[in-house]
């Protein structure tokens, strides 16, 4: 049984059709990447998992578990997390305030391991744990995203556009360490425009196009496609 399945999911946008039957698997500790243009729908599909936007048909599950019409606030008790895309930290808060917001369900001494573990992935927050979020650069923002999402403990991390918007050096350093919360681990399922880093580290892909799935393979074999090549890769 996958930890996470979506089958066939639709979703919308007022009148606009963002997901027209999107598939997809993902085994427990396996990193999986979706890989498409802009405007393709690999936030939407995140959303969709996290119930921030409603699938308007189609069945998600994780470990067996229907989640498809679960609230948006009660996914995080089955063991799913989102870092999202824009990071989306709460700027007039500290770290250390925005990283307790990430166990707000939580309760009792595991937390404060959570937070050393986060400080662990990420040395630079531990720096600036009193510093407030709005003040500090774009990938330090966005390990702060990574750690709050950590900090629900997942068995599945969701993240979106990791790279975007941040210095070469630092994506390196995030990368690093996704590979790393992989290791303990937590399965990943991963959008990055960046196609060159997402099948450098995922085992598996899915390339969507307007909405559906029009590829999928393992990462090496995608890298190798002529198709992905010229479409994602720069080749």
């Amino acid at each position: 049984m996958p930890l996470l399945e979506v089958s066939d999911i639709h979703a919308r946008y007022g009148r606009i059709e963002a997901l027209k039957g999107v598939s997809l698997t993902v085994d427990e500790g396996e990193v999986v990447t979706l890989i498409g243009s802009n405007g393709a729908g690999k936030s939407t599909t995140l959303r969709a998992i996290t119930g921030l936007t409603a699938a308007t048909a189609g069945r998600i599950s994780v470990a067996g578990q229907d989640i498809t019409r679960v609230p948006a606030h009660e996914i995080v008790d089955f063991g799913v997390a989102l870092s999202p895309e824009g990071r989306h930290c709460f700027p007039r808060m500290t770290v250390r305030e925005n990283l307790d917001l990430g166990a707000h369900r939580r309760r009792g001494p595991q937390v404060a391991e959570d937070i050393e573990r986060v400080f662990e992935l990420f040395p630079r927050l531990k720096e600036r744990a009193r510093q407030k979020a709005g003040t500090m650069s774009g990938g330090e923002q966005q390990m702060l995203a990574i750690g709050r999402a950590m900090m629900a403990r997942p068995r599945l991390l969701l993240l979106d556009e990791p790279s975007m918007g941040i210095a070469p050096i630092l994506v390196q350093r995030i990368y690093e360490t996704i590979v790393e919360i992989n290791r303990s681990g937590v399965a990943i399922l991963l959008v990055e425009q960046n196609a060159n880093y997402a099948l450098d580290i995922s085992r598996r892909g899915y390339v969507l196009e307007t909405g559906r799935v029009v590829l999928t393979d393992d990462s090496a074999r995608l890298r190798d496609n002529p198709e992905v090549q010229r479409a994602y890769l720069g080749a």
